[in-house]
């Protein structure tokens, strides 16, 4: 067995901490750098190898962190997900799961020490920009899905259930990811123009939960009132 090499104070780490970190930073530096290209020039004229030219590494390099710019550019996207299904897993187990969902997407959103992405410059002109590009929207939608089947099996573990038998925790992500996408796309596109309120998205997020409930209460009652 190959011995763990002992942590160094003066350098942060094992050798394996350090090459973590180290990958980390890489991986930052070239979601940048997509980032920075796409809303520069457009993301037709934005290359691979630019974006690694610009985060200072090999093509290569590039290709051991992702399948391509439009994966690279939208790497904050997956973040936010891997955030929010963190923070709904650590929800109390007694908590119904759609209000489970909905104070998981509240920590995210008032995180400081790891600040949600509309907290970063530029998201509105990316948002914008995902909404006319196909490719970029192709790739926008398998990253929330992806994160949204994680939800649902989380979701799952809590109902002590199976999620392929079971519908609830599909409905349950399904409706409160809706939420979150709706009020993300109002913020978005500038709803702030029209509406003040609509500008702090940590608040239109909670208008836009407490919609769905009223409504939910709504159809609940009217259900069970005979025609």
């Amino acid at each position: 067995m190959k011995a763990t090499e002992p942590i160094d104070p003066a350098d942060g780490g094992t050798t394996e901490d350090r090459r973590t970190r180290k990958a980390r930073q890489t991986r930052n530096a070239l979601a940048a750098a997509a980032l920075e290209l796409i809303l520069e020039h457009g993301l037709a004229t934005t290359t691979v190898e630019a974006i690694a030219e610009r985060a200072d590494v090999t093509r290569r390099t590039f290709s051991r962190h992702f399948t391509g710019k439009e994966d690279a550019a939208l790497d904050f996207v997956r973040g936010d997900g891997d955030a929010i299904n963190a923070a709904l897993r650590a929800r109390p187990a007694a908590e119904p799961p759609l209000l489970a969902y909905r104070r998981a997407v509240r920590q995210w959103l008032a995180d400081e020490a790891n600040p949600a992405w509309h907290l970063r410059p530029e998201m509105r002109r990316l948002l914008a920009v995902v909404d006319r590009e196909p490719d970029l929207f192709a790739a926008y939608q398998r990253i929330r899905v992806d994160a949204q089947e994680e939800s649902v099996r989380i979701i799952a573990e809590r109902l002590g259930t199976d999620d392929v038998r079971d519908v609830r925790p599909a409905v349950v992500v399904d409706a409160a990811a809706g939420v979150l996408t709706a009020a993300l796309r109002l913020w978005a596109r500038g709803a702030a123009d029209h509406d003040p309120a609509a500008g702090d998205l940590a608040a239109l997020v909670e208008r836009a939960y407490d919609a769905l409930t009223s409504e939910a209460a709504s159809a609940a009652a009217e259900s069970t009132t005979e025609e």
